[in-house]
């Protein structure tokens, strides 16, 4: 028999030992109010994992398919060997588009460091070329080729930039799947405590049922299903609120990078409906423990 089917007769197997357990007090509220905090948390956790996750594909893919040529010579010879270049890369496979940038074009990159009243024109800017690919080039035999017939030109295919927002992505993506351990197991504790204050307020009522017959397991079950159903009722609040505040977040766009994207996609939007089953897991699987143990230790 698997988990989920001793789940399900577990706490949907017998309803009258409901009777067992008060449906009203602090405990129903605590359960309730932190399942549905914790969902809620667990929605934006979630959203950050996939948000993080799409940000380092487009990084590592935008960035990929990009590269800059320098040559650092100026003047009319830097012009000589820029246009040499050119011509170089239009004959290369797997570049799609090749164009120098202007002196305006740089000025205005300098801008925001250097000022605009800088006199750009009398430095000795190097040459600069954008590079295109569709991801098949050769690089390395490119780069091999610029070295033997331009040798002033250097192949920049910005790995040095790439590799440390990819990996800063990777682990914000890490930190996201952290916090949802973590709310779980905050999740967890908080049940198992009312769970346990829930227990010790029947204790004369358990006493009771023993003498009348009842096993543990009957107790238990009577915990088990009604501090699950509670859990994953407040985390099915939690997760229509915290899906309803992600919606109302800016879409993604290219000028608002990450913080314009944090939200779900497509059928990412589906995980949502997962996280009330989750929280009843937990709630299950906390309470049960909680439950057998609790009831080892009365008399």
């Amino acid at each position: 028999m698997t988990l989920v089917q001793r789940a399900t007769d577990a706490t949907l197997g017998d309803r009258q030992a409901d009777r067992v357990v008060p449906p009203t007090g602090h405990t129903v509220w605590l359960t309730v109010l932190t399942s549905a905090a914790m969902a809620f948390l667990a929605v934006f956790a979630l959203a950050l994992s996939l948000a993080t996750g799409r940000l380092a594909e487009r990084w590592g893919e935008s960035l990929a398919q990009a590269a800059t040529i320098r040559v650092s010579d100026a003047g009319e010879a830097g012009e000589v060997q820029a246009e040499a270049v050119l011509q170089i890369l239009n004959m290369t496979p797997g570049v799609t588009t090749a164009r120098a940038i202007g002196d305006d074009e740089q000025a205005a990159l300098l801008e925001p460091w250097l000022g605009p009243d800088l006199p750009l024109d009398t430095l000795p800017l190097p040459r600069l070329i954008e590079v295109a690919t569709d991801g098949n080039l050769d690089a390395e035999g490119l780069r091999l080729r610029l070295a033997a017939e331009v040798p002033d030109a250097v192949w920049d295919d910005h790995t040095r930039w790439r590799a440390p927002l990819v990996r800063a992505a990777d682990r914000l993506r890490g930190l996201g799947w952290i916090a949802l351990a973590l709310i779980a197991g905050t999740l967890a504790a908080m049940v198992t405590l009312a769970a346990q204050a829930s227990l010790a307020a029947n204790r004369q009522v358990i006493r009771v049922l023993r003498l009348v017959g009842a096993r543990d397991a009957y107790v238990a079950r009577a915990f088990t299903r009604r501090f699950t159903l509670r859990a994953a009722a407040g985390a099915a609040a939690g997760a229509v609120l915290g899906g309803v505040a992600i919606a109302f977040l800016p879409a993604a766009d290219d000028a608002g990078g990450f913080l314009t994207g944090l939200g779900f996609q497509g059928a990412g939007w589906l995980l949502l409906p997962l996280i009330p089953v989750f929280a009843g897991a937990v709630a299950f699987l906390a309470t049960r423990r909680a439950a057998f143990r609790a009831l080892a230790g009365f008399e």
